[in-house]
């Protein structure tokens, strides 16, 4: 068929090329925002007197048809019409004739995939800040249910303090909050109006692009024409933000991954959100957890790509940047997976609280805390921290805790050491004697979890 740019060609497109070159297989996502934006246009020409108010009318309703057509299934989309936009194009011509190709008056097809993909990602950030906040609320219920329960802190690895689980829990919720920070300056980002633009020069036309950008809800307008229509900064920001919310993902994931094997044993994992082995009746195998730990590289590779992409475009816009999309919806698809499973599973995990207190007294884990008790006495803390690493040493030689040495044998190596260290040493009394803000004391997560309620529940 003839192409709708076919004017200046005697040759037909080569099917090889048409094949290549086609985006419709994967842009046809966009067709809802397309709509929108063309029904903006519409009336903005419709309202400047560049077309009649009645095509205008006829246009909006015949594209409002065509969005109900694309809903029902009904709609044929072809790969010989390139993309979504010269498809739905090609449909308003098809039934309205000349009054149908009055639509690209005064726009490209390069401002016009400008807009539809910050339409997109706009609406895509709303539901991915909301299943942010979602998961948020799941680890926050979870925090409140626990606030007694006991667990081992660690660095390296290695057992190193005792904190309350719900502290732990809410470090994932201060994570979550600068993700949605990130995406909601994404999205200011991508709320700029390309339309407009046109090509790259703007238009002769007496448009008015402040009307469409109310009409569409922008905060503005793109300032430069060459620039609106060549700029991918807020498709970059949104997969950077994204690829830093996986990273927080896959650090919840690699937890519950350790936390449910047998040397841990801290949570239960619901059977609804694991499977089994193949050969080993026994199993039960965190996948949930291991997927969204492997997907993360899916996201950064999208990083990745888009930034190669434009890393070297000459202004203004370049074919190359077709290959934006697959990365972005990628993106899209994967954070929201993710999130939604790991919402809908979090919920459901069991905790062994009693497992988790008898190992947050191991490992020496209030050595600290008898370090800050000797500084209480007037021991500078050097001296101090040297005072304790020996008691450490001598309660391995003995095979004992340090809430199992008497006073005699602590006394052996300070005479400040008196009858109420005892009061520091167990894993309770460490948490119970935090009173820095922030720290894993228990008023202090009490007010952590006030806080981050209020601040989750002002998401918008």
């Amino acid at each position: 068929m003839k192409k709708l740019w076919a004017g200046r060609f005697k040759d037909k497109t080569s099917k090889a090329a048409e094949s290549f070159t086609e985006s419709v297989s994967f842009d046809y996502r966009l067709w809802k925002h397309d709509i929108v934006g063309s029904i903006a246009h519409a009336k903005m020409l419709g309202k400047q007197g560049i077309i009649t108010r009645e095509e205008a009318n006829r246009l909006t309703a015949t594209l409002e048809n065509i969005a109900a057509d694309i809903a029902a299934g009904t709609f044929v989309f072809r790969r010989d019409l390139e993309d979504i936009h010269m498809n739905i194009e090609h449909a308003l011509i098809s039934k309205l004739g000349d009054t149908g190709r009055k639509l690209h008056t005064a726009r490209s097809r390069n401002d016009q995939v400008a807009l539809d993909l910050r339409l997109y990602l706009r609406s895509e950030i709303d539901e991915t800040i909301s299943l942010i906040k979602r998961f948020q609320k799941s680890l926050l219920d979870a925090a409140s249910k626990h606030l007694d329960a006991v667990m081992p802190g660690y660095t390296h690895l290695q057992r190193a303090q005792p904190v309350l689980l719900a502290h732990h829990l809410l470090a994932y919720v201060e994570m979550l909050q600068r993700d949605a920070e990130r995406m909601k300056k994404a999205r200011a980002s991508a709320n700029q109006l390309p339309l407009g633009a046109c090509a790259l020069a703007g238009t002769t036309l007496p448009i008015d692009r402040r009307y469409v950008a109310d009409l569409l809800q922008f905060d503005g307008i793109a300032r430069n024409s060459i620039d609106a229509v060549s700029d991918r900064d807020f498709a970059i920001e949104f997969v950077s933000a994204s690829a830093l919310l996986m990273m927080h993902l896959s650090r919840i994931a690699e937890e519950l991954v350790l936390w449910s094997t047998t040397e841990f044993n801290f949570i239960e994992l619901p059977d609804a959100f694991t499977t089994g082995s193949s050969i080993m009746p026994q199993k039960k195998n965190p996948d949930v957890a291991e997927l969204i730990r492997g997907k993360t590289g899916r996201v950064y590779g999208n990083l990745m790509a888009l930034l190669t992409l434009m890393k070297a475009l000459p202004l203004s816009y370049n074919r190359d940047m077709q290959e934006d999309k697959i990365p972005i919806f990628d993106t899209v698809d994967t954070i929201k997976s993710c999130l939604t499973v790991l919402g809908k599973m979090f919920p459901a995990i069991t905790f062994h609280v009693e497992r988790m207190r008898e190992t947050a007294g191991d490992a020496y884990s209030t050595a600290t805390d008898l370090a800050e008790y000797l500084v209480r006495k007037g021991v500078a803390f050097r001296r101090a921290h040297e005072v304790t690493g020996k008691i450490v040493r001598y309660a391995l030689s003995s095979r004992k805790r340090l809430d199992e040495l008497s006073l005699k044998e602590l006394r052996r190596f300070s005479p400040s050491i008196a009858s109420d260290v005892f009061r520091y040493l167990d894993a309770d009394a460490s948490i119970k004697n935090k009173l820095s803000s922030g720290g894993t004391g228990p008023d202090e997560v009490k007010k952590q979890i006030r806080r981050l309620k209020k601040t989750v529940d002002s998401h918008r």
